[in-house]
């Protein structure tokens, strides 16, 4: 796991806001490599994967109605709205939220979008969460050019305007967010947006990024997924 404690000499949320230029940020060369990466990396990942993740999907299917893949709209480099793709953990009809979650669990939802013991999460789901398979598909985001491998997880546009000031967002924004990354190497659960750690985190990684902090987060996140970090947004 990487020492979350690096994060603090990071900016502090709500700095003073200024003209949103975006820059990219890295050298050329870093870029290039990153991207040659990224390509060859996940369509090797893909053809590995394919069989296995097409079995995942007949399971999907088998235990509840509706498409076994899906899509969040998520902010990506230059503010560009991308489709991230995901294997479909819950039940089809999740987005109605109260027909599922008791009262308790609605307020929960409402302030920290996400639920303990979510009823809506189907046994296939329960274990495609345990393995963290559920954002697999999201190699073909690679592939197209709307993600990386590695970089600041995509949020969404509220995450984005709640959350970071207007220079903070301009940095951000400079470079594609990844399937994995720092935020995700750390422990997620105590690195949160409420906390401020999470901005630190991933604002970091945008003015630091290097091939070493990229196999950092790559090493670092199977720590994450197979620990007490493993669940997560």
């Amino acid at each position: 796991m990487i020492d979350k404690t690096e994060y603090s000499g990071a900016a502090a949320v709500g700095a003073k806001p200024a003209t949103l230029v975006i820059k990219p940020s890295g050298t050329l060369a870093y870029r290039f490599v990153k991207r040659l990466f990224d390509f060859v990396f996940s369509l090797c990942v893909s053809v590995v994967l394919f069989i296995p993740i097409v079995v995942v999907c007949a399971f999907i299917c088998l235990e509840s109605s509706g498409s076994p893949v899906y899509s969040q709209e998520r902010v990506g480099k230059g503010g560009k709205t991308i489709k991230i793709l995901k294997l479909r953990s819950m039940v089809a009809d999740a987005g109605n939220v109260q027909k599922y979650l008791s009262p308790e669990q609605l307020h929960q939802w409402e302030v920290e979008r996400k639920v303990d013991d979510d009823p809506r999460i189907t046994k296939v789901g329960q274990f495609i969460r345990k393995c963290s398979i559920d954002e697999m598909p999201q190699f073909l985001n690679v592939l197209n050019g709307d993600l990386s491998v590695i970089g600041p997880r995509p949020i969404t546009r509220d995450e984005l305007e709640q959350h970071f000031s207007d220079e903070e967002k301009a940095e951000l924004l400079s470079v594609q967010p990844g399937i994995t990354g720092l935020w995700q190497a750390t422990d997620r659960n105590a690195a949160t947006f409420e906390s401020g750690l999470r901005q630190k985190i991933e604002l970091h990684y945008v003015r630091n990024r290097c091939f070493s902090i990229d196999w950092k987060c790559f090493t670092g996140t199977f720590g994450a997924m197979f620990g007490k970090g493993a669940t997560g947004k």
